[in-house]
């Protein structure tokens, strides 16, 4: 059956233009009404004076789909709360919020200004927050949502001269692992979005011939899925060129050291080992990890587990 988003409402920031139009007018076509959040900046956080969104807008309306412009400073938490406010007042719910407003400063780290470090992560990871944080109780109350937040190969691999925002497009992966665990009793899907596209952000840093390959185009029908009634949630979708891929968090087998072992030369003689990553697996949770330490700590000691429900 067709993936449709029929009397739904979705947010979606940073939608003037690039990766995040594109997003806006996929959940459109399909149904959904879409407030189309974007301030009007450049690529570096510099007003514009943009009418980006509105004419996203018009766009959607022009093809009978329903839409608001909304010009909210994500890194404001009252003009975000503002706008989910205005959203249900014009379309009486919120069920999707996809977050993508961000900006670029970069530099290498030896040569960037604290300031300029601060900005990237206010945007990307502050305001990703403030956008979780004005639905959340609309969607905790009404027992359903969909979030998707956006990440980068930058946040995941790393890339020179971006550690302002490849540590905020980390920080945005550590927010969705909460909210995931936290929404599930609510039905509260929580994903992120990995995309490698052609937009304004990285029309400078790639040539012609990859940038053709990579138009947004080619990554929305992913951010629709993780945004769908039967999505999966805490997933990390790669995406870019049509090509699609989870990316996965995970942690070797480890080794347990004991008594002369237990040392930072022991540490070191056992570095294979601890890296080899055959049979590496995926923490569901924080406490995933103490419980295997416990049990490998008390296995290499002979000693019983500490605790029962380990």
């Amino acid at each position: 059956m067709s993936l449709r988003f029929d009397g739904q409402v979705a947010i979606v920031t940073g939608a003037g233009a690039g990766l995040d139009r594109c997003h806006a007018l996929g959940l459109a076509e399909r149904g959904a009404a879409v407030v189309v959040n974007d301030l009007g900046v450049t690529t570096d956080g510099q007003a514009s004076g943009s009418d980006a969104a509105h004419a996203v807008v018009e766009e959607i309306r022009a093809k009978g789909g329903r839409a608001m412009a909304n010009g909210a400073d994500v890194t404001d938490f009252d003009a975000v709360q503002a706008m989910v406010e205005a959203a249900i007042a014009e379309f009486g719910q919120v069920d999707i919020l996809v977050n993508n407003a961000g900006i670029l400063l970069d530099k290498s780290f030896a040569k960037m200004e604290l300031p300029a470090f601060k900005k990237v992560v206010d945007v990307h990871l502050f305001g990703t927050a403030n956008c979780c944080k004005a639905v959340w109780g609309h969607m905790v109350e009404r027992g359903y949502g969909r979030i998707v937040v956006t990440t980068s190969c930058s946040g995941m691999y790393g890339n020179f001269g971006q550690s302002n925002y490849g540590a905020a497009k980390a920080g945005v992966v550590g927010l969705m692992n909460t909210l995931a665990i936290e929404g599930a009793k609510k039905d509260i899907r929580v994903n992120t979005l990995a995309p490698t596209a052609a937009t304004r952000m990285t029309e400078s840093l790639l040539t012609p011939e990859t940038l053709a390959l990579l138009q947004p185009e080619t990554i929305t029908p992913g951010l629709l899925a993780l945004v769908a009634e039967d999505a999966p949630t805490k997933m990390i979708l790669g995406a870019g060129g049509g090509c699609f891929a989870e990316i996965r968090i995970t942690e070797t087998q480890g080794v347990a050291l004991l008594d002369e072992d237990l040392t930072p030369e022991g540490v070191i003689a056992a570095m294979d080992r601890i890296r080899d990553p055959e049979g590496a697996e995926v923490m569901d949770n924080a406490f995933s990890q103490t419980r295997k330490y416990a049990r490998g700590g008390a296995a290499v000691r002979g000693l019983p587990l500490p605790w029962n429900d380990i």
